[in-house]
């Protein structure tokens, strides 16, 4: 490893293996050891630009679905697509970059804290980057754990931000066992989590019959909910042919899934470019003749506003009124383009780009006896957003998308896992309908239920049990990251004030 060459082919390929464990397939076993070849390049110097590689070459292999869908639909030249990718690619890598530069210290200097300290460090910068400039919460290192058994109802206790923590500590304590030579570190670090996971695992199999039951889609158990994925691929050019027929689509599995006391969800999109409550009342039309037949219909439009639009959720039930769910966190560069002097020409990645406005508060849809908690697409990879809906009272989680954008690639699998673990967070019910996959109907311990794979079409049809109760992530879902981010700031502020008396 002394040769330079050799330091930044390791960075790259272990770049390469961790972004795999974001592919369609998760990798169960390797994800306990994925992160120890950027563990292993603190022993460096150059720790900072070996972790930059690690992470922007990870991140180009994790996100290969981007530069299509910008020559697909924003009609740049892959030339340029890549490029606009990599800056991306680089902006999340430089949090790498982060860690490896502060990390290295922390390997050297304490060979038993850095154990404790390094994964403090790498949530830390997670939760940072949740947030800075509107937040990009993708891949976090605990879906990597998505199928790990226990992982997902361990984070109703300790949140992503906990299964992170011990994503890092099992591959911290495999590469201290391969730099010192000996078996302890690597088992000492593996002994939490299985400690921790069994446990999880046994406390959400108190799971009652009546969920099960549910589940099963079992006659008076549970609300019965219906998912239609349509499987309506997005339109490069325009076309009316293809509207009208995709429309239609859409009406006609509505009218099979209708029926009294049930509700149909309609995925993102399913309903564009028909404005609900605008000059064209095709929209009304289908939403009244469900409503008189019994059905309550939550479904997507946008809902005109000041100049501008949001992109919102109704709901229409039998017999009440009408209401509204606006979305609150855009996607960037698709419902709105950030720094736009400086991006004009990213104006027309999506259709209406830069025409959406986010809401300023959320709101909780009723149905029946329980209180729906929606994310409308993006939204789901927030933690903290669906926690403060179930603080709020959310019963059901439900989000609707459209994953259209980025064909079959892992895309959609990215972020359905994102969705699974919202579900487990928060001990919640949830339902996703997406326009060509992946529709799910996921348990409260994030299990799924039942599923329809990408560019398929069906509809989904279960019973789903609203809950009531709060996890201890739900009731403060900020707790371990803080704690992850005292301790990092601890650790490094003791590094520092110890080094001028070693020198």
């Amino acid at each position: 490893m002394k040769p330079l060459i050799l330091r930044y082919l390791f960075a790259v390929t272990g770049g390469v293996i961790w972004a795999l464990h974001f592919s369609r397939e998760p990798l169960l076993v390797s994800s306990w050891i994925a992160l120890s070849p950027l563990l292993l390049l603190l022993c460096f110097r150059d720790a900072g630009r070996l972790a930059f590689v690690h992470g922007f070459v990870g991140w180009m292999v994790a996100l290969s679905w981007i530069p299509q869908t910008l020559v697909t639909f924003g009609k740049i030249p892959l030339p340029g697509a890549i490029p606009l990718t990599g800056l991306l690619a680089a902006f999340l890598a430089g949090f790498q970059a982060v860690f490896g530069w502060l990390g290295a210290s922390l390997w050297r200097r304490w060979p038993v804290a850095r154990l404790l300290l390094l994964p403090s460090l790498w949530v830390a910068l997670e939760w940072l980057r949740t947030y800075l400039f509107g937040g990009f919460p993708w891949n976090l290192a605990a879906y990597a754990w998505v199928d790990v058994p226990g992982a997902l109802p361990l984070a109703a206790w300790i949140g992503p931000y906990g299964v992170s923590f011990l994503v890092v500590l099992t591959s911290a304590g495999a590469a201290a066992a391969v730099e010192r030579r000996r078996w302890e570190p690597a088992a000492l670090c593996c002994l939490v989590p299985l400690l921790l996971l069994p446990i999880a695992g046994r406390w959400s199999r108190h799971q009652s019959e009546i969920e099960i039951a549910a589940a099963r889609d079992i006659e008076g158990i549970g609300v019965p909910v219906r998912l239609l994925q349509p499987n309506i691929r997005n339109l490069a050019e325009w076309d009316p042919v293809a509207v009208v027929r995709d429309f239609q689509k859409v009406v006609a599995l509505s009218a099979e899934s209708c029926e009294p006391g049930t509700l149909v969800i309609w995925p993102e999109s399913a309903g564009w470019p028909l404005i609900y409550g605008h000059d064209d009342r095709r929209l009304e039309e289908v939403m009244e003749a469900m409503a008189a037949r019994g059905c309550a219909v939550l479904f997507n439009s946008s809902f005109p506003v000041d100049g501008s639009s949001y992109n919102s959720a109704f709901l229409v039930s039998p017999g009440r009124a009408v209401v509204r769910y606006d979305k609150r966190h855009l996607v960037p560069f698709g419902e709105y383009v950030p720094f736009r002097g400086l991006f004009w020409f990213v104006d027309k990645l999506a259709r209406e780009a830069g025409e959406f406005r986010p809401a300023d508060h959320f709101v909780l849809l009723p149905w029946g006896r329980e209180k729906l908690g929606i994310s409308i697409c993006y939204e789901i990879v927030f933690p903290g957003e669906v926690a403060a809906q179930v603080r709020q009272g959310a019963t059901i989680l439900v989000t609707i998308t459209n994953d259209a954008w980025y064909g079959d690639t892992a895309a959609p699998w990215q972020h359905f896992r994102a969705a699974r673990f919202r579900a487990a967070e928060n001990r919640r019910p949830l339902l996703r309908a997406a326009i060509t996959g992946v529709s799910a109907v996921v348990g409260p311990d994030g299990s799924v239920w039942s599923q329809i794979g990408v560019f398929q079409e069906g509809v989904l049809r279960a019973r789903v049990v609203g809950e009531k109760g709060l996890t201890p992530y739900a009731r403060a879902p900020w707790l371990v990251p803080l704690l992850c981010t005292l301790a990092a700031l601890g650790g490094l502020t003791a590094l520092w004030l110890r080094r001028p008396l070693r020198e």
